[in-house]
């Protein structure tokens, strides 16, 4: 087994090209790069795009970690074009999940004062000592210089008096008839004090460009004095919901279905990072899908469903219309097979997803997540593998992904796993990732966390 770095992974062959994402998605951010050329998959014919895996389009699908690199690259090729991503400064409580794109270097010494480590008194020159009647409490101004022989009562973090030899643990000392203060252990000279700058310096990096903000990152943050972080922003992204047949409410009647996606896909795209500017339903219309393309100023546009080539999937002809570059046009990934990755705009990218449910999470992974997390200037995250728990079949030519529960040290495959279905989805902590073939039981086999599973700071469901 392999254990889990971040409890985050996807296949290694579809990070070998982005271990570099973090640096040059910064450097994209700072400066615009000349374009280059990326190698792409080539577009597939309209009407092999079927659900059902026409061979010929079958084989010309892209593979998996493929689709997953190209949409990586993707979002590079956008900022070497000349497009800048503007660092931007945002309040502490807005900055989680994000990555720092200037250093986080101190304000101040840290701490920036002498203080007490405990709670106790502060003693001068060796005991016993006479106890001063008025303690020292955090907070307040610098006390008075203690001389030889005196003490007073100190409370943690408050300032330490000038003079002081040490400070003397409240359970390590004892007061007698007198008020005197006798210690009962040792006292060693600088003891339970943090003298100024034991942290820091002013001017010491305390975090490098590329560091992720986390909750501990944001307390340092606020220790060292900074109200507002310098990061790369969230990348925005807007959903275009597709199809006539959708309910928003109610149970399902007459041929109409309840959209699962609408409620879905908003806060998963939060999750992973992405700021959704706007969810609008389109239902089949040609036109509708043309003027919201061609007006949104997203980064990302992620559709449902009419990724196919049926009467009213309309995205291939939109597409063809407003002059997009297809990257990725079918992917070799069951289930999830449909999807597609186009260029709309020098700085705009539209992830297609199929309209079933399940298969529309496989998209979502294979390609808005690569994409989104490049953007961010967020690293890829480390692979690893578990056994599964029991056989599973695979695709003859294609990827699976198959949702798992983690147990222990195996991964547990989860029925109810087929391209409309969210019940396994639902359940699971990962996909399993099962290479054409299938995979036996006890088989190590990789697997893409989902973000929430992870107990992660991608978790941003507001």
């Amino acid at each position: 087994m392999t254990a889990p770095g971040t409890r985050s992974g996807t296949p290694a062959a579809a990070d070998t090209d982005d271990d570099l994402d973090v640096e040059e998605a910064l450097a994209l951010v700072r400066e615009p790069r000349e374009p280059r050329q990326d190698a792409t998959a080539a577009p597939t014919p309209h009407g092999e795009h079927a659900h059902g895996g026409h061979s010929a389009h079958r084989h010309r699908a892209t593979p998996w970690p493929q689709a997953r690199e190209t949409a990586a690259r993707a979002a590079r090729a956008a900022a070497r074009s000349g497009t800048r991503r503007a660092p931007v400064s945002v309040p502490l409580a807005d900055a989680l999940g994000l990555t720092l794109a200037a250093p986080l270097d101190a304000l101040t010494d840290l701490p920036s004062f002498d203080t007490s480590a405990m709670d106790g008194w502060a003693v001068a020159g060796p005991g016993p000592w006479d106890v001063r009647e008025k303690g020292v409490l955090a907070g307040h101004a610098q006390p008075e210089p203690l001389t030889d022989g005196e003490a007073v009562r100190i409370a943690t973090g408050a300032r330490i008096p000038a003079d002081t030899t040490a400070v003397l643990r409240s359970e390590h000392g004892r007061l007698d008839a007198q008020g005197r203060l006798h210690p009962t252990r040792e006292v060693v000279h600088g003891q339970d004090i943090r003298p100024r700058g034991q942290e820091c310096r002013s001017g010491d990096q305390l975090l490098p460009v590329g560091t992720l903000v986390t909750p501990a990152v944001l307390g340092l943050a606020a220790a060292a004095g900074y109200d507002t972080v310098t990061v790369v922003p969230r990348p925005r992204a807007e959903v275009l919901i597709l199809g006539d047949e959708l309910l928003t409410e109610g149970l399902p009647h007459d041929g109409l279905i309840r959209d699962a996606l609408g409620p879905m896909l908003p806060p998963w795209l939060r999750a992973l990072g992405a700021e959704v500017t706007a969810v609008r339903r389109l239902g089949d219309d040609a036109k509708a899908l043309y003027k919201a393309l061609s007006s949104s100023t997203a980064e990302l546009v992620v559709t449902t469903g009419g990724t196919a080539a049926g009467p009213v999937d309309h995205i291939h002809p939109t597409l063809e219309r407003i002059g997009a570059e297809l990257l990725v046009d079918g992917v070799k990934v069951r289930p999830g097979h449909p999807m597609l990755l186009a260029r709309t705009k020098e700085n705009q990218h539209l992830v297609g997803l199929p309209g079933n449910p399940l298969a529309a999470v496989s998209g979502l992974l294979t390609l808005a997540e690569p994409l989104l997390r490049t953007l961010a200037a967020h690293p890829a995250p480390e692979p690893y593998t578990l056994p599964l728990a029991e056989a599973t079949h695979g695709h003859p030519y294609d990827t699976r992904l198959i949702p798992v529960v983690l147990r222990g040290d195996t991964a547990v495959p989860l029925h109810y796993n087929g391209p409309a279905m969210l019940r396994g989805i639902a359940a699971a902590d990962a996909l399993a990732i099962v290479a054409p073939g299938g995979a036996r039981q006890g088989e190590e086999t990789e697997l893409l966390d989902l973000p929430w599973a992870a107990a992660g700071i991608g978790v941003c469901f507001t």
